[in-house]
């Protein structure tokens, strides 16, 4: 078998590339030409595409995409590399391993000098895989998360829990309403509620809005997701931004709710909602919450999520650190900023 692995981004044609990840059981949006668009057009990230062929036919597809919190040298300090989901591989059981050391050596010699870590959020079993992740210095981490059914109107009232359904129906019948961003400045009241999450509670990096402007700019024209506000009385008190895997699956990629400030309508839990019954409606097999945590660590949210009724799954992530010295100065100096922020 003669394989040929090429990330020069003008010689890859994105047409067969997304028909090849299209077609495949474990494709998803998160691997797609769309999602290249996407990151090509937000601050601070560069999507990083790899592609293997045996004789002009795709046998295997990684996109990866550099993210950094700022800008210039302080940038590579607060760079990292994200794989969602991928690689997409289609080849005989007996050469895929092949075409996964292609893959994962091509994406260190591009990203080792550019980005602190590498790491690979899991979106199926990838077992089989680890010895091959390992021979290229890949360590193994346990993350636990929540696919839920939305195969089945009945199937997700039956699976979420009666208390959450309550809550749905009080909330709507209350006043709280959800719906398609009507314009950017809906959008905006969206990305200042996330930030402040983000900024006050979570205390972990988050794009800056041009990344989510490009990306409702894009799902108006396009199949690349979904964004649901949750709206109250002409203001927008929560929402998510969801991007779909036709037919398979949709996610909750980023997601808040005034809580807080309007415990009656369950804005958070609206927004959840939005999304698992948009998949209902449109023929999206499950709802993915992308991670509630470690099981070694507990995580209050994990709770809230369990309640939507979904199945546990531990597919874990792997991770690379391209140079120890620098990951261990970034994890001090990370910590800094982050209180900094706060302050």
């Amino acid at each position: 078998m003669k394989l040929l692995v090429t990330s020069e981004q003008n010689r890859i044609d994105f047409k067969s590339w997304d028909e090849f990840v299209g077609k495949h059981p474990d494709g998803t949006v998160f691997q797609s030409s769309e999602i290249v668009q996407l990151f090509q057009q937000t601050k601070k990230f560069e999507p990083i595409p790899i592609l293997v062929t045996e004789n002009n036919n795709i046998r295997g597809v990684l996109l990866a995409v550099i993210i950094k919190e700022y800008a210039g040298t302080l940038g590579f300090f607060t760079s990292r590399t994200v794989i969602y989901g991928g690689p997409i591989i289609n080849t005989p059981e007996e050469e895929y391993d092949k075409v996964l050391d292609l893959l994962l050596k091509e994406l260190t010699r591009k990203v080792k000098n550019r980005s602190i870590f590498i790491q690979f959020r899991n979106f199926s079993d990838m077992e089989k895989r680890k010895e091959t992740f390992r021979k290229n210095g890949y360590y193994f981490l346990e993350r636990l998360n929540y696919l839920v059914d939305t195969s089945d109107e009945q199937i997700i009232k039956k699976n979420i829990s009666k208390s959450k359904l309550r809550q749905v129906k009080k909330g709507l019948a209350s006043g709280a309403k959800i719906i398609s961003p009507q314009n950017e400045g809906q959008v905006k009241e969206f990305y200042q509620i996330l930030y402040k999450l983000y900024k006050y509670k979570v205390k972990k990096p988050l794009p800056d809005y041009s990344f989510f402007k490009s990306f409702y700019k894009q799902s108006e024209k396009s199949r690349l997701g979904i964004i649901r506000l949750i709206e109250y009385e002409n203001k927008i008190i929560g929402g998510i931004v969801s991007p779909i895997s036709k037919g398979k699956v949709i996610y909750e990629w980023y997601i808040c709710g005034l809580d807080q400030d309007y415990k009656n309508l369950y804005p958070s839990i609206l927004a959840t909602w939005a999304a698992i019954d948009y998949a209902q409606k449109n023929n999206i097999q499950s709802f993915d919450f992308m991670g509630v945590g470690t099981p070694d660590k507990d995580y209050g949210v994990r709770e809230f999520k369990a309640k939507f009724g979904g199945e546990m799954v531990n597919y874990g992530r792997f991770g690379r650190i391209n140079n120890e010295f620098l990951y261990a100065i970034t994890e001090v100096g990370y910590n800094i900023l982050s209180m900094m922020k706060r302050i």
